[in-house]
């Protein structure tokens, strides 16, 4: 039953395609597309800064990159992009800063659409930001139920570590 409804939760949740979310009228898709920028990365190499600000949107198109943040003297890692991924949709939606550090683990590329343009795309074609911010939303309820799942351990009287409830 437990296995059943976490699934259900996940499926809503799951990311929605790329076409999907940006699905506009011709005009705008030509607006996005002439504002697409692709940057080649070598494993090291920082894509943006947390805190920076915003570009536009960004796509992973290729290689692993790494979120990391640093909150309260603490430095986190968030979690690992991959190809497919939109990231920093908080930024390019919200205030405009970087909410975290990408930083490529290995070669790879990254495709931007500048944040003029995505403004004007919002103007002209309300829809897609809605659809942005539902994803953002999805988002984070991915992140929220992978910190549910995750088990914390505590050693036991005896010395042993045992998992935590």
């Amino acid at each position: 039953m437990q296995t059943e409804a976490r699934s259900e939760q996940t499926e809503s949740v799951a990311p929605r395609p790329l076409a999907e979310l940006l699905q506009c009228p011709p005009s705008i898709g030509n607006l996005l597309n002439r504002s697409a920028e692709c940057f080649n990365y070598e494993a090291g190499d920082v894509v943006f800064h947390q805190s920076d600000k915003c570009q536009g949107l960004y796509l992973i198109v290729s290689g692993q990159f790494q979120r990391r943040t640093d909150r309260m003297s603490a430095h986190l890692v968030l979690g690992q992009a991959r190809s497919g991924d939109l990231v920093e949709l908080a930024a390019a939606l919200g205030d405009e800063l970087h909410t975290y550090t990408l930083g490529a683990l290995s070669a790879g590329s990254v495709l931007m659409l500048s944040i003029e343009a995505l403004h004007r795309a919002f103007d002209a074609h309300p829809p897609l930001r809605r659809r942005l911010l539902e994803e953002l939303a999805r988002e984070v309820s991915r992140g929220y139920a992978a910190c549910c799942h995750v088990r914390v351990f505590k050693p036991s009287r005896g010395g042993k570590v045992a998992a935590a409830d």
